[in-house]
């Protein structure tokens, strides 16, 4: 059975920094990949890594925002800097398999002073 916890969200000053966690079990992982929905709005993609190590990133938050993996662990990790109010969401964690993809329940980031 596939399990996605994220762990790491929190609340966090303008310009401060989060590191968030995501650790898959059950399956082997192909792409991993943060996503988040700000309050009222669509589910967006933030970032994702391939098993390789490919990596690619939302406009809104390259230069600030680094995804990486260790795959020994299936754990992907999102470390956030210069975080700005508008970066205020749910952040997801999805995994994809070779059969589906799979979820995490989300972990809160609040960016206010």
């Amino acid at each position: 059975q596939v399990q996605v916890v994220e762990s790491g969200g929190g609340l966090v000053q303008p310009g401060g920094s989060l590191r968030l966690s995501c650790a898959a079990s059950g399956s082997i992982f192909s792409t991993m990949a943060w996503y988040r929905q700000p309050p009222g709005k669509q589910r967006e993609l933030v970032a994702a890594i391939t098993r390789g190590g490919s990596r690619n990133y939302a406009d809104s938050v390259k230069g600030r925002c680094t995804i990486a993996r260790d795959n020994a662990k299936n754990t992907a990790y999102l470390q956030m800097n210069s975080l700005k109010s508008e970066d205020t969401a749910v952040y997801y964690c999805k995994v994809e398999t070779a059969i589906r993809d799979y979820w995490g329940q989300g972990t809160q980031v609040t960016v206010s002073s």
